[in-house]
């Protein structure tokens, strides 16, 4: 993303009309992002596209550039945090032409898959399961995209992406070029990644390992069993909020700490998982996070330990996370 612009602008609007001019076919001014987030919260993007290939993403880069304004993926919304005041740039999705799953041929007992990173991770980890490779089974349980799960390195049951990854493919905003990088370059670490800030991961290559679909099957029917006793997946939230600390849970110092009693206007502690904060309608991204930093002192003054977010929160906020 490049630096902060002024808030976003409604009417006629340059920045629009640049972006078809330079062959980006669904661009929407003022679009609102609330509903692309799942924590149902925030104000509208300046201008919201959703890019089909390469050609379109080197565009959206080149006017971003000329008009000195930032941009965004914004994916599932599943880890992203945006101000009330929304979003002074450009959000961009990935659309269809950055989906697809490439499977290995042969009968070798590892193979390598290759995926576009607008996949959904959840469809994605039933599809490889369906094709007879194991160990991305957790992958079911994280709501975001495989693009955002390569930059965050997401996890969850014991596995993560730097398990498998080998390489990703990225188009650099700052030049449109697609560009292959090893994983190894990468340095993926717990919930980090060092990917550039102007890349866009367009597509991953994962090593896996065959099994039998049926028993893969029943791994992922098991996590998603684990996830409906124990997760709020009913209620708008964001997944895991907080980065677990070292040795610890940031759920269980939550609920350690009496954190399950939060509540800030629309938003609050779920109950049910205290390292989830879920809203309800009317809720506010400053109710969120409000929340959080509650929390996040809370903890501290309780135990001693920062809690560091999971959540992604970009824009301007002003005083006070408003």
């Amino acid at each position: 993303m490049t630096g902060s612009v002024p808030a976003p602008t409604t009417g006629s609007d340059r920045l629009t009309t640049d972006l078809q001019a330079a062959g980006v076919a669904s661009v929407v001014p003022a679009a609102s992002l609330a509903a692309s987030t799942t924590l149902r919260v925030g104000g509208p993007a300046r201008v919201l596209v959703t890019v089909e290939g390469d050609d379109e993403l080197g565009a959206v880069g080149r006017v971003c550039g000329d008009h000195g304004v930032p941009w965004i993926v914004v994916g599932r919304g599943s880890n992203l945090l945006l101000p009330d005041a929304g979003w002074p740039g450009v959000a961009i999705v990935l659309g269809r032409g950055f989906r697809g799953l490439e499977l290995p041929t042969g009968t070798d007992p590892t193979g390598r898959l290759r995926a576009g990173a607008a996949e959904p991770l959840p469809t994605l980890a039933v599809r490889i399961a369906d094709a007879g490779f194991r160990g991305f089974a957790w992958a079911c349980a994280v709501p975001g995209t495989l693009g955002g799960a390569v930059r965050m390195n997401a996890g969850a049951h014991g596995g993560d992406m730097s398990d498998h990854l080998v390489e990703v493919e990225l188009v650099r905003l700052t030049t449109g070029v697609r560009e292959v990088c090893p994983a190894s370059l990468l340095e993926l670490s717990y919930r980090h990644s060092v990917l550039p800030d102007d890349a866009v991961v367009v597509a991953a290559t994962l090593e896996l390992e065959r099994g039998d679909p049926a028993t893969i099957r029943a791994e992922i029917a098991d996590i998603r069993a684990w996830r409906r006793s124990h997760q709020p997946l009913n209620q708008p939230n964001c997944g895991s909020v907080f980065t677990n600390p070292p040795g610890d849970s940031a759920g269980r110092l939550i609920d350690a700490a009496g954190g399950k009693a939060i509540e800030v206007g629309g938003a609050r502690v779920s109950d049910r998982h205290a390292n989830f904060i879920v809203t309800r309608p009317g809720a506010t991204a400053s109710d969120v996070w409000a929340v959080i930093t509650q929390v996040q002192r809370l903890v501290r003054d309780r135990f001693g330990v920062e809690l560091t977010t999971e959540v992604v929160r970009p824009g301007a906020w002003g005083t006070g996370g408003t």
